[in-house]
């Protein structure tokens, strides 16, 4: 679990949670605050930040869950980060780690038509390749890459809908965590090679996360927007981001979200804070992202 209290947001009553917490607790506003994010090393940044993710959270219509992890200052931020959600495409990232685990215990490298899928599937979020290899993977080796991975409230979707799979924000960062730092579940070698295609997805899928970080920062992201029987859209991103001694993840989930630019709109409020926060003098940051358009990401099919 990511090193602080939970608080639970949901769309526009979230001040109004947040103050009931801290009231049950009997600790008052900065207590609070305390609670979303928390820092040893940086007690001031995690405040600063606390106050910012919750007011990026204020007044927003639907649920959200947040979580980051700052290596630099060893800082974390929860919001309700155990609430599971539908995967939509965000699951892709899990598929291929899985898939390079398969090839690990197997002794070989990726085929050429493995690679090939898998780029599709991460940088153009293509569902054809996913299928192809969910199914080569199979649920049994994803299961298994799951407990190594310790995603243990993660949940496979069933009857072949991998955009069901349940999801929470502790599991998705311990998964980001993972990828960027060594451990004995990937090689160095796979880690870098789910990086490499996760800073490669196209223009117009770099939104969310990524939005409102300096322009020197590397970055690393997967998104996925899914609406259930047309209507209520998960809007979620993941990201990493390193640079000029810098290195961070942001997770944010988000459910029964208007439309799906009003859910893209909720994460770059946030991603901006955490940014804007964690790079207080940065003296250019990235501007408006390209806006997707209002389809599917076809993560499960329209009548399911």
């Amino acid at each position: 679990m990511l090193a602080g209290a939970v608080l639970v947001f949901h769309g526009a009553a979230a001040s109004g949670a947040a103050a009931g917490v801290a009231t049950a607790a009997g600790h008052g506003a900065a207590a609070r605050l305390a609670q979303i994010c928390r820092s040893a090393k940086s007690p001031g940044t995690a405040r600063t930040l606390s106050r910012a993710v919750q007011n990026a959270l204020s007044g927003r219509t639907g649920i959200e869950s947040v979580a980051v992890y700052d290596r630099k200052r060893k800082l974390s931020c929860a919001v309700d980060t155990g609430r599971h959600y539908d995967s939509a495409s965000v699951v892709k990232v899990t598929i291929l780690s899985a898939l390079l685990r398969k090839a690990q215990e197997q002794g070989r490298r990726l085929t050429a038509r493995e690679r090939g899928l898998a780029e599709k599937m991460i940088t153009r979020s293509d569902n054809a390749a996913a299928t192809t290899l969910w199914n080569a993977v199979g649920r049994t080796r994803l299961n298994r890459f799951l407990k190594l991975a310790g995603m243990r409230s993660t949940r496979l979707g069933a009857n072949g809908h991998w955009g069901l799979t349940q999801i929470t924000a502790s599991d998705e960062l311990r998964l980001l965590r993972l990828l960027t730092s060594r451990n004995s579940v990937l090689t160095t070698a796979s880690r870098r090679y789910v990086l490499d295609l996760m800073g490669r997805v196209i223009p117009e899928q770099r939104w969310g996360t990524p939005a409102g970080r300096p322009s020197w920062m590397r970055w690393r992201v997967k998104n996925g927007w899914l609406p259930r029987l047309g209507r209520y859209w998960r809007v979620h991103s993941i990201g990493a981001f390193d640079g000029r001694g810098e290195n961070y993840l942001i997770v944010v989930l988000t459910q029964d979200s208007p439309t799906m630019e009003y859910g893209v709109q909720t994460i770059e409020r946030v991603a901006r804070a955490v940014h804007r926060t964690l790079n207080p003098r940065s003296g250019s940051v990235t501007g408006d992202l390209e806006m997707p358009l209002e389809a599917s990401d076809g993560s499960v099919p329209a009548d399911v």
